[in-house]
């Protein structure tokens, strides 16, 4: 059988099945073949909060989403266009976000009459006609796998367990991903258990050799690597990329990082990766609460470190306290919020970005402390080591918002050489600063650089250099307990001139021909969609500018300007306006605010149609006339840069 090639540009895969079929895994190692290959990729993982929700059911679907195209991306896609099914609550769960002509890949093993009616299905989808829109490839992967490992010995349960790894090995031949990493990441993995590490072998090889002699698959597709800068990359995640800049930060500021944190989701793994670094001076303290995290994070700072917690909304929460105190300490100290959805508990694993008004004034008192917000997964490299300057610099407590999307969700990074990276000094005091009337030298640990207005940073133990610390108001340059309404009031105003005069770059404005009226400003996570919004938008016709904000206070020093120069300023956010009302306070600014809090990234298409429309209301087009939003939605492959669309096969007018 002659099998055909087809070129593509781009592809949104997503992995579907039970919280216990290991689709997390069968997603990372597809990302990191694909990562291998050289295309560009961004991926979404999505699975449930419950740590085993019963097996089968809808609130147990777990799904991993990979975009990987040949060109510059931004997001994981809207919807895939290839969804794998590993059982019936899987597709029902998935089904309504794949589009119509999708491939769908289903294991068939699961679809009895029991697991159809627990999930609402009264007919098997499969038979009765609800799948015609889409090119079904209905599988037994349950039954392939069982029987391509029964030489192993294992039980049907063990052997079961590997069809990720068949449906693996299945669309790595489809797609043409390298398959050398995966195999050796499963005689790593599974190095100890020797049937298991075989069996997932055979399963994931049995897969691809089926890809090649089944009569289901005519075409096999092709996706080129993208064109990149030259430079050494790697597959990162948020996370990961977050722990990296921390120590490179620390590493460059010539301190030991100190960790002080309380494992809570997404943050969690933030601490795992920092617990393998020892090698670079770093300590971690996995605490017995978030309070005792921040505590020992402050007290490390005090004593020289660079001082680090990290924790997701609810846990900055019982921080908040301690955060105060290091505002009143002056002391350097980066808190990590991973932000989930909210309130109270909320959705654990879903993500959000409504911490924002928390993080700059949820403290008692006027606590004014610089917050920074990553874009990226790769961002969260910058940010930290950004982070870390102004800590240190400045000697303040730094709030670094990430996401459940970035934390979890990857992108290929080119890895910086460390040494280009520039030195951050801290400066300590290692002898007197002052006299007294007497002529006597003394310490002064409230005595200001003229410059950042940061305070005295002495390493307890320095002989004659020992000072008071504590969360009562200081007096002026000595440090002492005062109550004097002046100096309360000169103490309040030098801290927060402290942060408003913060360097922080000036905010970059993308406006091709400098003609546009319509400018969206987004911050955080929602880097991705708005870049690939505006790029649909632009395909049709439409004349739109964009900026991204990456610190959130102080606000870039030309910020208002640029604002002015727009008649409308479009803010999407994952919240109910935040930012918007932060910009409508400070600049008197008309904000347009489009908020979604839905527990998932903003899709390209809804955001491609609300620029669109707003670009033509500005405009004056009227009513009848408008089209540019529905085009711009309707863009196949709105983050393509100048290709065709040309997506996985569909039957005619599928789309």
């Amino acid at each position: 059988m002659t099998i055909e090639v087809k070129q593509l540009d781009r592809v949104v895969i997503r992995f579907a099945g039970d919280s216990g079929d290991g689709m997390q895994l069968t997603g990372d190692r597809f990302t990191a073949e694909t990562a291998s290959f050289g295309n560009d990729l961004s991926t979404l993982p999505n699975f449930p909060a419950e740590i085993r929700a019963p097996a089968g059911t809808l609130p147990g679907v777990s799904s991993f989403q990979l975009h990987f195209a040949d060109h510059d991306i931004l997001t994981p896609g809207d919807a895939p266009d290839v969804l794998i099914a590993m059982n019936p609550a899987a597709l029902k769960a998935n089904l309504p976000e794949v589009p119509r002509g999708a491939t769908l890949i289903i294991d068939t093993a699961d679809f009895t009459a029991r697991n159809l009616k627990r999930i609402g299905y009264d007919e098997n989808p499969l038979e009765s006609g609800e799948l015609e829109a889409y090119h079904v490839i209905g599988l037994n992967l349950t039954g392939m796998t069982v029987e391509s490992v029964k030489e192993f010995g294992l039980t049907r349960k063990d052997a079961s367990r590997a069809k990720n790894m068949y449906a693996l090995g299945l669309v790595s031949w489809l797609f043409q991903r390298p398959v050398e990493s995966t195999i050796a990441f499963l005689q790593t993995k599974f190095a100890g258990k020797p049937d298991i590490r075989d069996a997932n072998i055979a399963a994931f090889r049995a897969g691809y050799n089926f890809g090649e002699t089944a009569e289901e698959f005519s075409v096999r597709y092709e996706v080129k690597p993208a064109r990149m800068a030259t430079g050494t990359y790697r597959n990162i995640s948020g996370n990961l990329a977050l722990a990296y800049g921390l120590v490179t930060g620390a590493q460059r500021a010539g301190l030991p990082l100190v960790l002080g944190a309380y494992p809570i989701t997404p943050a969690s793994d933030v601490l795992h990766e920092l617990s393998k670094l020892k090698r670079f001076d770093v300590t971690t303290i996995q605490a017995e609460d978030e309070i005792a995290g921040v505590g020992a994070a402050l007290g490390a700072s005090f004593g020289g470190a660079l001082g680090v917690t990290t924790s997701s909304g609810p846990g900055i929460s019982l921080k908040s306290e301690t955060i105060g105190l290091g505002v009143m300490l002056e002391l350097p100290l980066v808190v990590c919020d991973i932000q989930r959805a909210g309130p109270s508990t909320g959705m654990p694993t879903k993500t959000e970005q409504a911490d924002l008004l928390q993080v700059m004034f949820g403290r008692n008192g006027e606590a004014p402390l610089p917050v920074v917000a990553a874009q990226s997964p790769a961002d969260c490299f910058a940010i930290a080591v950004e982070a870390t300057r102004i800590a240190v610099t400045y000697r303040t407590p730094v709030i670094v918002l990430s996401d459940g999307y970035l934390a979890n969700g990857s992108e290929p990074w080119q890895v910086p050489e460390i040494e280009s990276l520039p030195k951050i000094e801290p400066n300590f005091t290692t002898e007197h600063n002052s006299t007294n009337d007497k002529g006597e030298p003394v310490y002064l640990p409230y005595l200001r650089d003229p410059e950042t207005l940061a305070r005295a940073w002495a390493i307890p133990g320095t002989p004659g250099l020992d000072h008071r610390i504590g969360g009562l108001e200081k007096e002026d340059k000595t440090g002492n307990i005062s109550y004097d309404p002046a100096n309360h009031d000169l103490m309040i105003r030098t801290r927060q001139a402290k942060i408003d005069g913060i360097t922080v770059p000036p905010i970059e404005v993308d406006d091709p021909d400098g003609t546009a009226r319509v400018l969206v400003l987004g911050w955080g996570s929602t880097y991705g969609p708005i870049g690939a919004a505006v790029r649909r938008v632009r395909k049709v016709g439409g004349k739109i500018a964009s900026a991204h904000l990456r610190h959130l206070n102080p606000f870039p020093a030309n910020l208002g300007e640029v604002l002015a120069q727009y008649e409308k300023v479009l803010v999407p956010e994952m919240n109910l306006g935040q930012l918007a009302m932060l910009l409508r306070a400070k600049y008197l600014v008309d904000i347009v605010s489009y908020a979604q809090v839905r527990g998932m990234p903003l899709g390209a298409a809804e955001l491609a149609e609300v620029i669109g429309n707003l670009v033509e209301e500005t405009e004056g087009i009227d009513d009848d006339a408008r089209h540019l939003g529905e085009a711009a939605a309707a863009v196949t492959h709105g983050e393509a840069l100048g290709v065709q669309p040309n997506g996985v096969h569909h039957p005619e007018g599928a789309r």
